[in-house]
């Protein structure tokens, strides 16, 4: 069974910065691309960032410039920086994977998300 375990959500400030990770674990013999995505209430579930194997990245244009996604493979998991945070960022954040539990075992997994507000 694999899973896909959010941190670092909460409460901000407008301008302010948040870090998340997203740490994936059990059977996992190799992961491909990885991203984040967020969704609102009322709203429907939207990309944020993507990030491939060998580090190429795609980004929201909502979010660049002030978003940064990163990753270490040795520990599969995946970051997104989060700076100049904006009201309208605040949504619950997703993280996403693209997993091998085996050679040719390929299956996509969602974390459970994690809540970013950013209010004065």
């Amino acid at each position: 069974q694999v899973q896909l375990v959010e941190s670092g959500g909460g409460l901000v400030q407008p301008g302010g910065s948040l870090r998340l990770s997203c740490a994936a674990s059990g059977k996992i013999f190799r992961i491909d691309t990885m991203g984040w995505y967020r969704q609102a209430p009322g709203k429907q579930r939207e990309l944020v960032a993507t990030i491939t194997r060998g580090g190429s990245r795609n980004y929201a244009d909502s979010v660049k410039d002030r978003f940064t996604i990163s990753r270490d493979n040795a520990k599969n998991t995946v970051y997104l920086q989060m700076n100049s945070l904006k009201p309208e960022d605040t949504c619950v954040y997703y993280c996403n994977a693209d997993i091998y539990s085996g050679v040719v075992t390929l299956r996509n997994y969602w974390g459970q998300g994690t809540q970013v507000t950013v209010s004065s």
